[in-house]
């Protein structure tokens, strides 16, 4: 009698049942994982702001803080000169991630508010980091204007005015 190889269907289907289980435990713990990653580079990305907005107010006196994330970075694959205009001073994908051709940063998007002028000068500026999709590239967003500290907003969203985002909590490390 000739012995036959392989795998009977009843035991091909455990294997694709305990395969299915698995991943239905894993899939979304990986995603909450993805999404607390994004969130921290977020936080990170705003604190690079920050530090660029006091380093360009220092750099360019006559023009105080940069007007828009893009007066902070460079533009995207070519070479950065520092100017009033192009700073320098954070990464170029940072710097253009709201270009309406750019798919943010890290599931997250940035951008400047509203920041107070007066006498000519930039003397605020707000930067907000939104995830891209609520619940799913991020849960919190994060904001801050020119005290330096990181702020959250547990909705998502942020305010675009410095008096908006004096509302929301600090961001606890």
């Amino acid at each position: 009698m000739q012995s036959k190889k392989g795998f009977s269907l009843i035991e091909l289907l455990i294997v694709v049942a305990i395969i299915l289980i698995i991943a239905a435990i894993a899939i979304p713990n990986l995603l909450r994982a993805r999404m607390a990653a994004n969130e921290s580079s977020a936080a990170a990305s705003i604190r690079t702001v920050d530090t660029g907005e006091v380093t360009y107010n220092s750099t360019y006196p006559t023009v105080g803080f940069a007007a828009a994330l893009v007066n902070l970075g460079g533009p995207l694959g070519a070479a950065c000169v520092p100017s009033a205009v192009t700073g320098c001073l954070i990464d170029s994908v940072l710097a253009n991630n709201g270009n309406p051709a750019a798919s943010g940063k890290s599931g997250y998007m940035f951008s400047t508010g509203v920041g107070t002028v007066s006498g000519g000068l930039n003397v605020g500026y707000v930067v907000v980091g939104a995830p891209i999709t609520i619940n799913q590239t991020g849960i919190r967003a994060f904001c801050a204007e020119e005290d330096a500290v990181v702020r959250v907003d547990p909705a998502g969203v942020c305010s675009t005015t410095e008096a908006g985002v004096l509302v929301f909590s600090p961001l606890n490390q």
